[in-house]
């Protein structure tokens, strides 16, 4: 309701936060794309935290990250490890995939019950990615239990001293982990990523150290953070709508185009921001360069001007492009194995556990973040 609200009375709201918020599709998908904004992260942090922000581990961390840079630093970075996520080498991590899956179903399939966000939709992608950058078997369990990447970093309302200073204790961890992988796969190369990329990093290819470990780090929490959403939300709004959860499992074949719709009805990713790197003028409204943007995704994928009855779950829509991925040079580069890993995962847990049922669907307890939007938990028995 807000968002329909904001989008009919004030389409691109300037807000309180000192920043512009818009909730068009039309408008947000012009953002994602037109080089007229930029990241400007530097400036951005520096706008809301004051001087003392990139002083801050975390967020010096994230400055190298390509998910924040602009051209050149983002061409080159994403050029860099764009090379591990082609649509060959994706649809080659179907079996494993499906194996992963079906161990996971199997674990819990005697309980009767399990928590679908911790015993699923978690370990899934995040041992899908620990399988991508080559993290040993017998490391995993004991670096997941201590790795934890906050979706708070994210939000456009400033974190706590607290939460900082549990980012920065993260980030030191995670540095300090990735450091050690990357001597290990000099001594012992592998087929994946981090061998990949400091392979690159010792041909010279223009990659330090220091860039290394920030986009190893953003690859690790971004290769699970919104794919975990995905399921979880997903099989949520499947459960709220029975006629279309009936509808999927007797047209099982359907799940490509329900998975694009689900992507739309409760978008794992909320916001972006950007920056206007020059004065432009948008339907009337004058944004100065140096002005900070929150493009509001959720909003722009509920937009009736693109989906007709926009509130309604209809997983037969088709051919209608979701905005969720992002767009521009920085959409999602993991886009196709999120698809994939939600495609195998909620057709095997319908296929497998036909009569699962969720437990407390009209009050499910989400996640405390803005920018990303996820369960906390998803309890279920079968």
């Amino acid at each position: 309701p807000a968002y329909h609200r904001l989008r009919g009375e004030d389409p691109i709201h300037r807000s309180p936060l000192d920043c512009w918020v818009m909730t068009r599709h039309r408008d947000v998908d012009l953002v994602l794309r037109d080089r007229r904004f930029g990241k400007n992260f530097i400036g951005r942090v520096t706008r809301r935290l004051g001087d003392k922000g990139l002083a801050e581990p975390v967020y010096e961390m994230m400055s190298r990250q390509m998910l924040v840079l602009d051209p050149p630093d983002h061409t080159r970075l994403r050029g860099l490890v764009a090379k591990a996520f082609t649509a060959r080498r994706i649809e080659a991590m179907r079996g494993r995939i499906q194996e992963i899956v079906d161990q996971l179903i199997d674990a819990s399939a005697a309980n009767g019950r399990m928590d679908v966000i911790q015993d699923f939709a978690f370990p899934l992608p995040v041992t899908v990615i620990c399988d991508m950058l080559g993290i040993p078997p017998d490391e995993r369990e004991q670096f997941i239990a201590q790795s934890h990447i906050s979706g708070r970093l994210l939000d456009p309302v400033p974190l706590t001293r607290q939460e900082l200073d549990f980012c920065n204790t993260q980030t030191a961890f995670l540095s300090d982990y990735f450091r050690r992988l990357f001597e290990l796969r000099r001594r012992r190369p592998g087929d994946d990523l981090t061998t990949m990329l400091v392979q690159a990093e010792d041909a010279g290819q223009k990659l330090s150290e220091a860039e290394l470990i920030s986009n190893i780090i953003l690859l690790f929490g971004a290769g699970h953070e919104t794919t975990v959403n995905l399921i979880g939300n997903g099989l949520l709004a499947l459960h709220r709508n029975p006629g279309e959860l009936e509808r999927l499992k007797r047209h099982p074949e359907m799940m490509p185009d329900a998975i694009e719709e689900l992507l739309r009805y409760d978008s794992s990713v909320q916001m972006t921001g950007r920056s206007v790197l020059v004065d432009t003028e948008l339907d009337g409204a004058q944004l100065r360069a140096g002005d900070s943007v929150i493009v509001l995704i959720g909003a722009a994928n509920r937009d009736p001007a693109v989906y007709p009855d926009p509130d309604r779950l209809d997983i037969g829509r088709h051919g209608e492009r979701v905005i969720s991925f992002g767009g521009g040079i920085h959409r999602c580069l993991g886009a196709q194995l999120a698809r994939l890993e939600g495609e195998i995962a909620l057709e095997t847990l319908l296929r497998r556990l036909p009569d699962l049922q969720l437990d407390n669907i009209e009050r499910p307890e989400w996640r405390p973040t803005f920018a990303l939007r996820g369960l906390k938990t998803l309890p279920a028995r079968w």
